[in-house]
């Protein structure tokens, strides 16, 4: 999509947003400068032009052509994809923004460990190659934030959560930040498309529910939708695609590359 056209995307959601009486947080993201036309002739040709089912079905096949790696192999990949652009020795945390160094990877109070956005329970698929290891939607994140998260789903409201700045929870959903919020939206996009039950995972699916529970289900995706618009792609977002796409999985995020296509689909 075309600088022009990211632009024009952007002001259609920010009215669009208004249209349903949200008032938009100042968001803190770097906005994207990169552009990904020439992935339309080439990954994503068979995509351009349609909408709907025929849209969502195209991009399964084209983002199911797919590396994976291991589990273990998802910690260096991490310090990679997530490094921060300012301090290359350090990782950027999810929810709450941090950089910390990559050498703090583990399980302990002060670490960061490997956040699955799309929660493994939901579908119940673990760790093993597959949607356990998706780096799309796999994020850097500390210990006891994560565990804060758990597997909840999403939603807005709820008390602060220590150590993530601006991120709410309750007893069944979790807020991000609002730097986080169309990244959050568009890895859990991401990974209803990409799973559709045709490779002997679950087909992952939104819903409107915050207690999905064990079910292959991630909600709510009416507020998903609205934290995509809020907080469209960012530079670090178009950065880490570009990464796991030509080092790792040689797949990626379409609603990074084409943040319209979220409406064009649901």
């Amino acid at each position: 999509m075309s600088v022009a056209q990211r632009g024009k995307w952007k002001t259609w959601a920010a009215m669009s947003a208004v249209l349903v009486g949200l008032t938009l947080p100042t968001v803190t993201a770097t906005p994207a400068g990169a552009t990904t036309d020439a992935y339309d002739s080439t990954y994503y040709k068979n995509a351009i032009g349609k909408t709907g089912p025929s849209l969502k079905s195209s991009l399964h096949t084209i983002i199911s052509s797919q590396n994976k790696i291991s589990y273990d192999a998802v910690w260096n990949a991490l310090k990679v994809t997530d490094q921060d652009p300012n301090n290359t020795s350090n990782v950027l945390l999810l929810y709450s923004g941090y950089s910390r160094s990559k050498s703090l990877s583990g399980g302990d109070v002060g670490d960061w460990n490997r956040e699955h956005v799309w929660a493994q329970s939901h579908g119940s698929f673990g760790t093993s190659a597959g949607p356990g290891t998706d780096l799309h939607h796999l994020r850097a994140c500390d210990v006891q934030v994560n565990s804060t998260r758990g597997n909840k789903d999403w939603d807005n409201g709820g008390g602060a959560v220590s150590g993530a700045p601006g991120s709410y929870t309750d007893s069944n959903s979790f807020e991000p930040r609002d730097a986080d919020k169309g990244d959050v939206a568009r890895m859990i996009l991401y990974m209803a498309v990409r799973y559709e039950g045709d490779d002997s995972w679950p087909d992952l699916e939104t819903n409107e529910s915050t207690t999905n529970g064990s079910v292959p289900f991630h909600g709510r995706l009416a507020i998903l939708k609205q934290w995509h618009q809020q907080d469209p792609p960012s530079a670090f977002e178009e950065r880490r695609n570009e990464v796991i796409y030509n080092t790792y999985q040689r797949n990626r995020n379409p609603f990074i590359d084409h943040p319209e296509w979220v409406e064009a689909i649901w």
